[in-house]
């Protein structure tokens, strides 16, 4: 018996969409070029440069979690034909939480470390880590990003 193998696609097929750009690809020069499978459909840039296509450099895959807890804009979570969606960026980035327990988790996750990092900006002093509240909330996230 013969059967058809999925093929990845060739590098300078493979492009994702930026919010003002549309599409965009990883420029031959990145690291990343050769990546023909990414386990997340995200990615940070630091630079983006226009030539006969717009090119993204200095990329890296970020996985989901991380990029809801510490990715800038409010976190929504709206229930969608049965799915608890949360959604960032007024739903630019969204994505579909594995229970409504996890939803509310990240969601409320989200808010205690937005407060963290904000008394520990008014608290530059402030050992994370050493205090009870910190050490929790560091704890969870740790707990999420690596079960989930």
């Amino acid at each position: 018996r013969t059967g058809a193998v999925k093929m990845q696609p060739k590098a300078e097929e493979l492009k994702f969409v930026t919010k003002n750009d549309g599409y965009v690809h990883i420029h031959p020069s990145s690291v990343n070029y050769q990546t023909r499978h990414f386990e997340s459909p995200y990615l940070v840039y630091h630079e983006k440069i226009k030539t006969s296509r717009v090119f993204i450099r200095d990329c890296s895959m970020v996985s989901v979690y991380p990029l809801v807890l510490l990715g800038g804009g409010q976190v929504h979570m709206q229930l969608l034909k049965g799915d608890f969606v949360i959604s960032l960026d007024d739903g630019w980035i969204r994505f579909v939480a594995a229970s409504h327990q996890v939803a509310e988790l990240v969601k409320e996750l989200r808010c205690e470390l937005d407060q963290l990092l904000q008394d520990k900006i008014k608290n530059p002093s402030m050992d994370l880590c050493m205090c009870p509240r910190g050490s929790r909330i560091i704890g969870m996230i740790v707990k999420l990003v690596t079960t989930q």
